[in-house]
């Protein structure tokens, strides 16, 4: 298993993992036929989607932002239910399929993390399987 640091500067945003987990993934999955990529923390997920044009990461927080605003009335203390719900929503891991040590995206896809809580460093656990 592999740890990739994470360092996120605004309190929700997509940041764009992909480099990292396919530089991981020449040097270590060469042999291997998938990637497993898990987020490890309870106010942040793991998503595909577009990574060509950056108003699609625009888009998706702010669609995310409206189903589940930060301004409710949540009973947790913390404060952070909102990112609680997103991170459920969205899902703390995905399964990549890997060809020739290289992670098998379509054209326009890209793994991005989601934070919800930030600013804040966090980790992202990558497994070749």
């Amino acid at each position: 298993m592999y740890n990739l640091t994470v360092k996120s500067s605004h309190k929700n945003e997509l940041i764009d993992i992909t480099d990292k987990i396919n530089k991981l993934a020449l040097e270590h999955g060469k042999n291997k036929s998938a990637c497993l990529v898990f987020v490890p923390h309870t106010t942040a997920a793991v998503i595909i989607n577009e990574n060509a044009d950056p108003d699609v990461k625009v888009d998706i927080l702010l669609g995310v932002n409206h189903l589940v605003p930060d301004y409710m009335q949540f009973k947790h203390m913390e404060g952070n239910s909102d990112a609680h719900i997103k991170a459920s929503l969205l899902g703390s891991s995905e399964i990549i399929p890997l060809q020739a040590g290289r992670l098998t995206l379509g054209t326009w896809q890209g793994v991005f993390f989601a934070e919800f809580d930030g600013p804040r460093s966090r980790t992202v656990l990558i497994s070749f399987i």
